[in-house]
């Protein structure tokens, strides 16, 4: 009995992972395209390489990241949106469900034109942040999850290299404000807190110039 439930629960996790790996396949850049162009254009450009800092960079983006920023967006089953931005909301409500996954790969599929850090000072002050953390604080090295270069983890954590730094202390400002809530268990949230606005300025200026 044992080593049937076990097996029934290699092969269940066995079909998710190929579900998983199917859904991804059949993503279509191409029909990601053709919404790029139409919907998101006018913030993000049509390759993700937005013109102003307001409004970030999504070329080369992690593409399960983007995908679930525009599910956040959206309210389902008569609750409101897990993350919640006007603009944005009626622009993901212009993005059909199915259409999704091919707008992510559109924009992941796309090379950053990359933002740089203009500061130097403030960048090395960022890169000891980054790094290591601050372990008198309790804050972990950034590095941790978004990786040494700042490229991110599939599916868990963004891309944060190469994008604005304007964009990138906004976001921290707004989960240390709890203003933004869709991080899986608090854990920017958690970490924002620890942070003063001088080292938010400074990580974003850091992170703005890893390539």
């Amino acid at each position: 009995m044992i080593r049937t439930a076990a097996l029934a629960i290699l092969l269940a996790s066995s079909l998710i992972a190929n579900a998983s790996e199917e859904a991804k396949v059949k993503a279509d850049p191409a029909k990601g395209k053709v919404i790029a162009e139409t919907v998101c254009v006018a913030c993000h450009g049509a390759d993700g390489n937005s013109a102003i800092s307001a409004n970030p960079i999504l070329a080369g983006q992690v593409e399960e990241y983007i995908a679930k920023q525009l599910k956040n967006f959206k309210s389902a089953d008569g609750k409101p949106a897990v993350r919640n931005n006007p603009i944005m909301a009626g622009m993901a409500a212009a993005v059909p469900d199915e259409e999704i996954p091919n707008v992510a790969a559109w924009f992941a599929s796309q090379k950053i034109k990359p933002a740089a850090a203009k500061d130097d000072k403030l960048a090395a002050e960022g890169q000891k942040i980054w790094r290591q953390g601050n372990f008198k604080k309790g804050t972990p090295a950034c590095a941790g999850c978004h990786g040494p270069a700042g490229a991110g983890l599939p599916a868990q954590y963004p891309r944060l290299a190469g994008q604005y730094p304007e964009y990138t202390e906004l976001q921290l400002k707004a989960f240390r404000a709890e203003e933004r809530g869709n991080d899986a268990e608090k854990v920017m949230r958690t970490i924002a807190a620890k942070l003063s606005d001088a080292e938010i300025k400074a990580v974003a200026e850091y992170a703005a110039g890893l390539r």
